[in-house]
């Protein structure tokens, strides 16, 4: 196949994918109603069994996965920004470590609504990306790979099975989860915004931690890197060669990996052995799943020459992913919060998903509207500009 290396593919093809990241993100965070897991008790009788078909099908293709494809292109965009301040003779490091400094004050004006927040971790696992911007190809894919299957979960394993009576505390994130969740629904819009502040950061974080969240998010970002480096988003043969091969290696290994993952819970006896070894297969099987998605977008991409149209629609959505994340946060506490409309009461999983694909809809309205006057979303224009900002001597 004779394929024709087009400067604007890169962007584009990252922006849709990101889209359908953050499309994926809104209906999972829909149906969990926002960290409110309830369920309806007034539904139709036929409704319950809908709802968990719904709710199993939404998580079995996005949970972990879609995070995983957000996290993937971060790394990505700052080989963007780094390689772009490169050419212009500026050393982006230390730019770069204020702008995580920044996303954190972001993280904390999203935290607010939202007991959920991502930003948080972005902007401290980012750092890791100035140390090792300077290292090989080789070195940094061999830092990703040891990440990504957690070591830090292996060693519970080990210790766990030579040490019979070793035991380590789990779900330390449980009572503020319980103490969040007692706010959001019963709260007030103040005692919402004062609990974020404090105790719906230590849920999210905690839980966050307790998922290996950060060994992974580093593990994708560095990767993320990586796929930059080697321009693999550009359309080439070289690039269209990596998706195919990518795509069938991840079919490969999915399904040894989703057995192990199954070992876990049914033949290890040991509680102490069978959570960190089922959280660590899980995090591969989601990789190998996102590879799969991934590679499979990115081909039927470069096959059609610039995207098809179901994947080009999206692209606006993308570009304005900052702005998007945290505006739907905001629009999905007022629904299903108990100081909004306290939809998490009435809405199983079929009616949040309609809700969800509603939000995507008003949200990517808003963004063809905006970018059709402007380069950069909101948020994305304020945080570039403050990224750049120029300090005194």
């Amino acid at each position: 196949m004779n394929i024709i290396l087009k400067n604007n593919d890169r962007l584009d093809v990252v922006d849709a994918l990101r889209g359908f990241a953050l499309l994926a993100i809104v209906l999972i965070h829909n149906l969990e109603h926002y960290n409110i897991y309830y369920l309806p008790t007034s539904l139709p009788a036929w409704m319950p069994a809908l709802d968990k078909g719904v709710w199993d099908t939404v998580f079995f293709l996005f949970a972990g996965k879609a995070y995983a494809v957000f996290s993937l292109l971060f790394g990505f965009s700052f080989y963007i920004q780094f390689r772009n301040a490169e050419k212009q003779g500026i050393d982006f490091k230390g730019r770069f470590a204020w702008r995580m400094l920044l996303l954190f004050v972001i993280a904390q004006f999203h935290a607010l609504f939202y007991d959920g927040d991502i930003l948080v971790l972005y902007s401290i696992v980012g750092l890791l990306l100035i140390p090792v911007s300077r290292l090989s190809d080789r070195a940094v894919f061999i830092i990703g790979l040891v990440l990504m299957f957690q070591p830090i979960e292996w060693g519970k394993v080990f210790v766990a099975m030579t040490h019979p009576g070793y035991s380590f505390p789990t779900e330390l994130y449980l009572p503020f989860a319980i103490a969040s969740t007692e706010v959001t629904c019963h709260g007030t819009f103040g005692e919402v915004l004062l609990n974020n502040i404090g105790v719906g950061q230590l849920y999210s974080n905690i839980w966050q931690i307790e998922n290996g969240r950060f060994c992974q998010a580093a593990s994708l970002f560095l990767f993320g890197l990586l796929l930059g480096r080697r321009k693999y988003f550009v359309r080439s043969e070289v690039s269209y060669s990596f998706w195919k091969q990518a795509f069938i290696y991840a079919c490969l290994i999915i399904i040894p990996f989703f057995l192990l993952q199954k070992l876990g819970t049914s033949y290890i006896h040991n509680r102490y052995v069978a959570i960190p070894y089922t959280l660590i297969f899980t995090t591969l099987f989601n990789f190998a799943f996102t590879t799969i998605l991934v590679s499979a977008f990115t081909l039927l991409w470069f096959y059609k020459g610039n995207g098809r149209r179901w994947q080009k629609f999206i692209i606006p959505y993308g570009r304005m992913s900052l702005t998007n994340y945290i505006m739907q946060s905001i629009i999905g506490a007022c629904l299903y919060y108990g100081f909004g409309f306290g939809l998490y009461k009435k809405t199983g999983s079929t009616y949040a998903l309609l809700i969800g694909i509603a939000i995507f809809i008003v949200q990517l309205l808003f963004s063809r509207y905006w970018l059709s006057t402007h380069k950069q979303g909101p948020l994305e224009y304020l945080w570039k500009k403050a990224t750049w900002l120029k300090f005194r001597q």
